[in-house]
């Protein structure tokens, strides 16, 4: 299993990379600049919505964020179950196939949700579709104004650019598989 990565301090050097303060990305993303400070504090574990929001001020995506340049394989064609790269920490799991998919059609992710746990206040949008199918537990998905408890075998498929959140609303973990085109994340 991968090291967990230190959030704060990526996303500092991150930002500091691209000459960027934490007052500019806040104006840029319309994260406050104190959150920003936060994060960067390891004070405060974003939900994948914040830290996707920040990130895109940057830009940067969550994959290029977390990937480690000096483990990836462009050849590798099957992955062992220990090998799913984490985007994710807290309540919500990413569990995407493959490290770096620039230049790639199609993300493919396994993701869980505990109870409770949510993409974030704010609903998600980028460009593309995207489609889940629920393994186990129950999962609310909202796109644009249509809401839906959906558990096992049921799944979902939307255009991203509408507004879209999830959340595990149940008293037992949510797992599912999802894919994106373009990747998203």
């Amino acid at each position: 299993m991968d090291d967990p990565v230190d959030i704060g301090q990526r996303l500092k050097a991150v930002r500091q990379a691209r000459g960027l303060s934490q007052r500019k990305l806040a104006q840029i993303t319309g994260v406050a600049n104190a959150t920003i400070s936060q994060i960067e504090a390891n004070a405060f574990n974003p939900t994948i919505g914040v830290l996707k929001r920040v990130l895109g001020g940057i830009p940067i995506s969550l994959a290029e964020f977390f990937s480690d340049e000096a483990s990836l394989r462009d050849d590798q064609v099957f992955f062992r179950a220990r090998e799913l790269f984490e985007l994710s920490e807290g309540g919500v799991s990413y569990r995407q196939v493959g490290r770096d998919l620039r230049g790639k059609a199609i993300q493919l992710l396994h993701e869980k949700y505990a109870p409770g746990a949510t993409t974030g206040r704010h609903s998600l949008r980028h460009e593309g579709q995207e489609c889940g199918l629920v393994l186990s537990g129950e999962l609310t998905v909202t796109v644009g104004e249509k809401t839906a408890i959906l558990g096992p075998g049921d799944a979902y498929y939307f255009d991203s650019d509408q507004p879209h959140s999830f959340k595990n609303e149940g008293a037992v973990m949510c797992e599912l598989v999802t894919a994106c085109t373009p990747p998203s994340f």
